[in-house]
């Protein structure tokens, strides 16, 4: 199974390996993008995501901390444009606490697009009961582009995804989604969702989903 890691995911203890998409830090090989690891013996390499996110207002983003500021968060939601978090966008900020307490570099996010600036300056709220500070569960990578064919059409596969596997599932419309639940089931519903980005064009895909969530649930007995 291919494995997707995010930015300032470990790959390798090696930093001679140190290929494209990575970076060196205290000895050991981190990813520096999104993307797909591709690992030999000797080298580690992270291979981009292929399409690239643009926000619309009222979009679902699932974003990673870059940068916190007094009055806020800068965030990574893997589009060209930069995403800005104001302290005032986040009801966890309270007049005590500082913005590090509440959120810190690395941690991720689940946030909807308020505004867009006429420079493409992206600002994001988590006043929404959608929005949450991502504390557990996995966070799961695909090309944006695949993102319409993963929710189905009036949430058709993701309630599949949800009725099958009993998990909880947030579909950021930039590519990332949050899979939160039972270990087994979740591993299985991370595959199902890479079943339907590879497998977006084809007919009959739903009826392919259910019938391999049904066939990995008998293998792993749950």
């Amino acid at each position: 199974m291919r494995k997707i890691v995010l930015p300032g995911d470990l790959l390798s203890t090696n930093p001679r390996a140190a290929g494209y998409g990575t970076y060196v830090e205290g000895g050991k090989v981190y990813s520096k993008i999104i993307g797909l690891v591709d690992e030999t013996d000797t080298h580690v390499r992270v291979i981009p995501l292929k399409g690239r996110y643009t926000p619309s207002v009222g979009d679902v983003v699932i974003g990673i901390v870059r940068e916190v500021a007094a009055n806020g968060w800068a965030v990574d939601i893997y589009s060209p444009y930069q995403a800005f978090l104001p302290a005032s966008e986040n009801p966890e900020m309270k007049p005590n606490k500082k913005a590090n307490d509440v959120l810190d570099i690395g941690d991720a996010i689940i946030a909807k697009v308020l505004n867009i600036d006429p420079k493409m300056k992206v600002t994001l709220t988590m006043k929404d009961r959608i929005c949450r500070a991502v504390r557990f569960g996995r966070i799961v990578a695909i090309n944006p582009a695949r993102v319409p064919r993963v929710i189905g059409k009036k949430g058709s596969m993701i309630k599949l995804l949800k009725g099958e596997l009993d998990v909880q599932i947030v579909v950021g419309q930039n590519g990332l989604i949050w899979v939160n639940g039972d270990r087994r089931k979740v591993s299985i519903a991370e595959e199902a969702i890479y079943l339907i980005e590879e497998e977006a064009h084809t007919e009959g895909l739903t009826d392919r989903v259910a019938e391999f969530i049904k066939r990995r649930k008998a293998d792993v007995g749950t």
